[in-house]
């Protein structure tokens, strides 16, 4: 910044005409910096991509998303193809089993036997009290619905050793298939058939085994009935999704042209708005001193009320109203005199605002920069939840030979307690028990890996967050790198250098990763021991006294202030790395101590910020809203369209996305100008700081600014020509 240049007269900003192009912030000699914690960084890497791999070739995903038969086969693949979904024979040893959500999801068996069906049976059977006598097993039983080692046309055991042995179902209800487990509905149970009752193994009456089976899957099957409601959404979706991404590209246009107008309305728009609080604050005045004058008359006071929950029997007191009035006039003094005594700060930061649309039209590049950062959020997204779900199926099941009637005293002694091989399970080694099964217990955890799984999805966690939190960091340095390098040009835009935006995305990477880690870091271990505490705090609920829920409330507090606050002080160190190329320590430092030295600024800029993006976020938001609400509702009709909205079977759900895609959308785009305006603030208090305005050292700032505190760059002196 000591180089002696020319003076542009005819320059907007008033500063040298001459520029660097190489240049890209006050330093331009960079090196790698926090090289430590880029290494560690990188190990932690490796050591995720090998955690996925081991999880990849131990887990199996099908043990989730595939129910299985007895055997431990899985349906609707391999030897179970076209039958894709499991009956369990004896739904009522399902629905009095404690975890019976837990078996049901996770494919882990009920105490009972199940196989894989081509459909789930739709309708009541039972098996016939005679057949229990002397009925044959071809007419008793549906041979599809038999396990497949048995052939009911040359089996020699009769019906009740079939249904002891749990063969063949004896009974079924109407069911509903529900990822891919045939479960009753709940619905169809009222009418259930009377003569249930007198079925061997089912209750005395049929009201009591039509209960027994809605109080144990009722919840289950309601939770996931909801696969109807689903499919008429995705109905909806398939037939409005061109007008959806409409609204979407409406809300995208309408944002960044709020964005880019700010340059000329943000002047306006302050004010208005500033004038608009004091106004409310005016009429709070009035409308308090009108309701004071209007109770004069009222005789109680509050003394007379005392304490009440009925909160409208203040307002009947002359006293309420004198209280409102001194608050709200108080608070409107206070507000006026800031206002006045900080007005010169407020100019400063609509000005630096108006400079920060002038920057994004520049680099209009920018505002697109989100897309990559949400890309790289869902790659660490799903390669968590992938390995998190290998993680959890690793190990080869195990199973033991469990008693589906357990009251008969001989198989209490091998009850869980002898393993099995499900595919190759022969009942009839268990003479004295003919109601023995091998059932799937749990997923084998004596081998290294499986020991250490809990250890893994620790690991997963931290390496998730860590990655999730350096994608961040790695968008606000990039961003902030770029809108740096166009307040540091000369003259603008001709200064400003090519492709500012991957050029910067490209020095964070080379020179900053380590740091960007180091910010990452310290912000992950915070959020570590915000889960610890919400973790420790949902598993001690029941059992806390007042006390310590009280500690435990205000540690949740303080670690929630305490990540608020490092996440502001590592987006400033991040402008800072940006700009000098120092490293996260040394950056965060000088960040905090510059924000400090200027926190009045900080403050008006911050708020006037957030008041316009708010007012932003709101316009946007709410226009479209409302005009999807009027087009999805009916209301507008689009001539030559052939959509109409009486075709969709919840109009709400497109509103719904259209909302919450336009919040998404306006958030991405001024989360960037936010960044823009942090670091052409960072960039201007430092300007003030180490300029003077002279030849040497001439401002950067632009001639708004410079008016605004009474600066400017001295002209240089023109040399006497010769005689």
């Amino acid at each position: 910044m000591g180089r002696k240049q020319e003076t542009n007269p005819d320059s907007e900003y008033g500063e040298p005409a001459q520029f660097d192009p190489t240049f890209n912030g006050p330093i331009k000699k960079r090196g790698c910096t926090d090289i430590i914690c880029c290494v560690l960084f990188m190990l932690v890497i490796l050591g995720y991509l090998a955690v996925g791999i081991l999880a990849w070739l131990y887990g199996d995903p099908r043990h989730v998303l595939y129910p299985k038969n007895s055997t431990g086969w899985f349906c609707g693949i391999g030897p179970n193809e076209g039958r894709p979904n499991v009956l369990y024979y004896d739904i009522l040893k399902c629905a009095t089993s404690v975890n019976v959500m837990a078996s049901a999801l996770n494919g882990l068996q009920c105490p009972t036997t199940q196989v894989c069906v081509e459909s789930c049976p739709h309708d009541f059977w039972a098996v016939n009290i005679n057949d229990f006598i002397n009925g044959k097993p071809a007419d008793a039983f549906n041979q599809s619905l038999c396990v497949p080692s048995i052939d009911l046309k040359t089996t020699n055991l009769t019906v009740q050793e079939i249904v002891d042995k749990e063969l063949c179902p004896f009974f079924y209800v109407p069911t509903t298939s529900v990822l891919g487990r045939c479960l009753p509905d709940v619905t169809a149970l009222d009418r259930i058939p009377a003569d249930f009752s007198s079925i061997p193994g089912l209750p005395s009456s049929a009201s009591e085994t039509a209960n027994i089976i809605k109080n144990g899957t009722e919840d289950l099957v309601n939770g996931f009935n909801a696969r109807e409601i689903g499919v008429r959404i995705f109905e909806d979706f398939a037939s409005a999704w061109p007008w959806i991404l409409i609204g979407l590209l409406i809300a995208m246009v309408v944002s960044m042209l709020f964005l880019l107008l700010l340059r000329f309305t943000a002047p306006v728009m302050v004010w208005v708005l500033i004038i608009g609080v004091l106004g409310a604050g005016a009429y709070g005045i009035w409308h308090c001193y009108w309701e004071y004058d209007n109770h004069k008359q009222a005789s109680a006071t509050i003394s007379d009320i005392g304490f009440t929950t009925n909160f409208n029997v203040y307002l009947q007191v002359q006293e309420t109203w004198l209280a409102f009035l001194i608050i709200i006039s108080v608070a409107e003094a206070i507000i006026l005199l800031t206002i006045i005594f900080l007005r010169k700060r407020i100019l400063i930061a609509v000005a630096i605002i108006q400079e920060s649309s002038k920057a994004i039209s520049h680099m209009m590049s920018s505002l697109l920069y989100p897309l990559v950062t949400f890309v790289l959020l869902v790659v660490c997204v799903a390669y968590w939840g992938t390995t998190a779900l290998y993680l959890a199926t690793s190990g080869n099941p195990i199973y033991r030979v469990v008693a589906l009637n357990s009251t008969q005293s001989d198989c209490k002694s091998i009850n869980g307690s002898v393993d099995c091989d499900p595919q190759n399970f022969n009942s009839s080694a268990y003479q004295n028990c003919p109601s023995a099964s091998c059932i799937f217990i749990k997923y084998n955890d004596e081998g290294l890996f499986q020991r250490n799984l809990f250890n893994l999805q620790i690991y997963n966690v931290v390496a998730f967050l860590w990655c999730v939190n350096f994608v961040i960091a790695l968008g606000q340095c990039t961003l902030a790198g770029a809108f740096a390098s166009y307040y540091w040009a000369f003259t603008k835009p001709g200064d400003i250098p090519m492709f500012p935006l991957s050029a910067s995305f490209i020095r964070s990477l080379r020179y900053h990763v380590g740091s960007l880690a180091f910010g990452a870091l310290i912000l992950t271990l915070v959020q570590l021991v915000r889960i610890i505490l919400e973790y420790i705090d949902h598993k001690t609920r029941a059992a806390q006294n007042p006390c310590a829920r009280f500690l435990l409330c205000c540690l949740k507090c303080c670690f929630w202030c305490l990540e608020k606050f490092i996440k502001f002080l590592n987006r400033n160190a991040y402008i800072m790395i940006a700009i000098y190329g120092k490293n996260f320590c040394v950056s965060a430092k000088n960040a905090f101590l510059l924000l400090m030295r200027n926190v009045v600024r900080v403050v008006v800029l911050d708020k006037v910020t957030d008041l316009l993006l708010f007012f932003g976020k709101l316009l946007v938001v709410g226009g479209v809203g409302i005009l999807s609400f009027f087009f999805f509702s009916g209301r507008i009709l689009l001539p030559g369209t052939t959509f109409r909205s009486e075709t969709l079977n919840y109009y709400w759900m497109p509103i719904i996305t259209v909302v919450f895609g336009s919040y998404l959308i306006a958030h991405g785009f001024f989360s960037v100008y936010n960044m823009c305006v942090d670091t052409l603030f960072l960039c201007f208090l430092e300007d003030l700081e180490r300029n003077d305005g002279s030849q040497q050292k001439p401002y950067y700032m632009s001639k708004n600014l410079m008016k605004i505190l009474n600066k400017s760059n001295k002209a240089p002196k023109r040399g006497k020509g010769k005689d």
